[in-house]
């Protein structure tokens, strides 16, 4: 029910009450539909979400969908508080990632997000979601559809270097979507990779964990580098038509890829912007950027060719991916 909210004209004690003074009734927002982790990946299924991906691709090329730049707000306890917004025609959507590197010795998780996606015209709250799991997988498909832009739309035998979060959330994509039934796991820790093999097994996937990435590496038609590596951990010497996709080094002290990697082939970027202040693979090579495409506006490279496959995030893929929830729900 609305509810009236009075002031007296007067004093809070006053017994007058006048109409004038009576604000006018204040309608109770709807109740937002908040989705935890499970319900979130449940909202986000593998398909729909890459071509949920290639639309918003689609949007920011005729400029229908915008975003401001990530804002980082320090917290207590050497926290950090990162808000990225974006917005379209119709909806908008804003991220909110906490970091605290000493939750881990309390037990609480370091990273914690929530991303909560908002009617444009009238700025209601729709739908609330696990900040993690949505970037995990708008990630991964976030990665397929820029393969699929650079002309690639298939694996027979991956290289998976990382097997953390998004290692795993890139195999199981690439499992459904690519029907990779060959993969090759390689992490710092071997337990971790082992762990990620076992469960791709599971999937139906050859999956095994292995030590050293070189042995394989010229096997690969697709590597895929998931890692927090300061320097390269993608092997140097691959396939000449192999496609990498980076999608670890995300600052400008980072390199997942060795430079005659990156400049021995065609290299596409979610955002040219946020590839030219935070692709440490990019800026260590020193690449020509007027070379360098974007996913929307990429022209795919012709058949055989190396290429590079490189992201770094933006809002656009977190409304992408709320959108699709918000009409997964409906």
């Amino acid at each position: 029910m609305p509810r009236a909210t009075c002031r007296s004209p007067t004093s809070p004690s006053s017994p007058t009450r006048t109409a004038s003074a009576c604000a006018s009734p204040v309608p109770e927002a709807a109740p937002v539909r908040t989705l935890d982790a499970a319900e979130t990946a449940a909202a986000l299924p593998w398909g729909p979400l890459v071509e949920a991906m290639l639309r918003m691709f689609e949007r920011e090329r005729r400029d229908e969908a915008r975003a401001a730049p990530r804002t980082a707000v320090p917290l207590a306890a050497g926290g950090t508080m990162l808000l990225m917004p974006a917005a379209d025609a119709e909806f908008a959507a804003l991220k909110t990632v906490t970091v605290h590197a000493g939750n881990a010795a309390h037990g609480l998780p370091v990273v914690q997000g929530e991303v909560v996606l908002l009617d444009a015209a009238t700025g209601t709250r729709l739908l609330a979601l696990d900040g993690n799991v949505l970037t995990a997988r708008r990630t991964a498909a976030l990665s397929l559809a820029g393969a699929m832009r650079a002309g690639r739309t298939g694996a027979e035998h991956v290289l998976l270097i990382g097997a953390g979060v998004q290692a795993r959330a890139h195999a199981e994509a690439l499992a459904e979507l690519w029907g990779v039934r060959r993969l090759a796991i390689h992490a710092r820790t071997a337990a971790h990779a082992e762990h990620l093999a076992r469960h791709m097994r599971s999937l139906g996937v050859e999956a095994q964990a292995i030590a050293d990435p070189d042995a394989v590496a010229r096997e690969a038609d697709l590597v895929v580098a998931a890692t927090n590596a300061l320097d390269p951990v993608v092997p140097p010497d691959l396939r000449p038509d192999a496609c990498v996709i980076a999608i670890g080094a995300y600052r400008a002290d980072m390199a997942e890829v060795p430079t005659a990697l990156v400049r021995r082939g065609s290299v596409f970027v979610d955002t040219l912007e946020g590839a030219r202040r935070e692709a440490g693979d990019l800026i260590r090579a020193d690449v020509d950027w007027r070379a360098v495409q974007d996913f929307a506006h990429a022209v795919p490279a012709a058949a055989g060719a190396p290429v590079l496959v490189k992201t770094v995030g933006h809002a656009l893929w977190d409304l992408a991916a709320a959108r699709l929830a918000h009409d997964e729900g409906r």
